[in-house]
């Protein structure tokens, strides 16, 4: 069993103290914590971690995959998680769900680059990620002959916000897809943040001088096995939760939880990825409950992330999130874990999570503790199918000014897609 208790964010949150009291009692204080992080946090048998296994790769997996991702998609059996929770300190923009193309332009003439050129839509990058979806379903539905109002009817859609981004989050996507979605069928999460914690002389506790902030996504992965952390939204407006159960049975009508990050840019013209909805149906019949995506990393900016190595003391390939990996540098990172991943039976894995919890690092910021767990750490304990592509393309996201000129490349490739601007002003006005 878990240390961990995830019935509630207060149970989590009491079970975390615990593990603090008991890991860190020989440590005084945050900082002396903050000194020996890389330590704390150290993945067993680093050292020893190897070259990935020979990848198995997309297109060799058969001619197949598009159809059985075609007919998944359709038939409502791929569970969409969007997540907009991040904290996006590194571009300074606030929330990266409501910046517009018109301040992303400002911001790249500010830092030197060219005068602001206009003629995009005036679409938040929230908002351009899950109209995208719509717009490809919708459009996936035409192509095959099939109404793409049932279809759009068999969906089901989670997006997880801020706690500061509640209601206005919410009710902007539940009035983006009214007329296109059931209300039903669009579900909410708010990704709880913590204080900071600090040791007093009863051990630890929360310091509310503390800024609250996100514990990774491995939270985000337990939370959903909490109960009624999940919700709609009712005709008027107000959060209507859901209970564990009732979440778990809409997960059981799905094959596939595929979670993506807002930040994606080649989401913008590539919501769906049919191969890879299709390689989920299949590895899911073969057993796999996770499936990665691993890519090079960019050898001219290379970035942290998920490595992909061997462990010869697992026998097999892992993904270890660079900073439990002391010493290693991004650019010693060769290959990245993509930055979504594919749950398959995902109701399984959500049970599961309640009784397996993750691993808890531990990180240090503004001087106070916070834990860092991560949710590809699903993967030591879930079977695993790693792939990669012949074509494999580093990560593209909007995560730094210097991301911007590629945010507005994808804005613009977005906004030319036939049809699109059409669809937009038909939406939302």
């Amino acid at each position: 069993m878990t240390e961990l208790e995830l019935e509630t964010p207060d149970s989590y949150l009491k079970s975390a103290l615990r593990i603090a009291d008991s890991r860190l009692s020989s440590f005084r204080n945050a900082g002396e914590v903050e000194l020996a992080a890389d330590d704390l946090n150290a993945y067993p048998g680093r050292e020893s971690l190897g070259p990935p296994s020979a990848g198995r790769v997309l297109e060799d997996e058969g001619p197949d995959l598009a159809e059985l991702g075609r007919r998944a998609v359709l038939d409502g059996r791929i569970f969409w998680e969007h997540t907009a929770a991040g904290e996006a300190t590194r571009l300074g923009m606030g929330h990266k769900y409501f910046i517009l193309p018109g301040r992303l332009e400002r911001a790249l003439s500010e830092d030197g680059g060219p005068a602001p050129e206009g003629g995009l839509l005036p679409l938040e990058l929230g908002r351009r990620h899950m109209i995208q979806l719509a717009f490809e379903i919708r459009r996936l539905a035409v192509e095959s002959g099939v109404d793409p109002e049932k279809a759009m009817a068999r969906q089901r859609m989670l997006l997880v916000i801020p706690e500061d981004g509640m209601p206005a989050m919410a009710e902007g996507a539940a009035r983006d897809l009214a007329g296109i979605l059931p209300r039903s069928s669009l579900l909410f999460m708010v990704q709880t943040a913590f204080l900071g914690l600090e040791k007093g002389p009863s051990g630890w506790a929360p310091d509310p001088r503390s800024p609250k902030r996100l514990h990774n996504p491995g939270y985000l992965a337990m939370q959903k096995a909490m109960e009624r952390q999940l919700f709609r939204l009712d005709d008027e407006g107000r959060p209507e939760p859901l209970s564990r159960e009732a979440f778990l049975e809409i997960l059981g009508e799905a094959w596939d939880l595929v979670s993506y990050n807002i930040e994606d840019l080649g989401y913008l013209t590539a919501a769906l990825d049919l191969e890879t909805a299709g390689l989920a149906v299949k590895k899911r019949s073969e057993g796999f409950g996770m499936m990665m995506e691993v890519i090079p990393n960019n050898p001219e900016r290379p970035i942290k992330g998920g490595m992909h190595a061997y462990d010869p003391g697992l026998g097999r390939d892992v993904v270890v999130e660079s900073f439990r990996l002391k010493g290693v540098r991004p650019e010693d990172i060769r290959f990245l874990n993509k930055n979504f991943n594919h749950y398959l039976d995902p109701a399984r894995i959500v049970e599961r999570i309640r009784d397996e919890g993750l691993f808890m690092p531990v990180s240090v910021k503004d001087g106070r503790l916070y834990f860092q767990p991560v949710q590809g750490d699903i993967s030591f304990w879930a079977k695993t199918f790693f792939f990669t592509r012949r074509r494999a393309a580093p990560i593209n996201g909007l995560k730094s000014r210097q991301d911007i000129p590629s945010a507005l490349e994808a804005m613009r490739l977005q906004d030319a897609q036939p049809g699109f601007a059409g669809y937009v002003r038909k939406l939302v006005g």
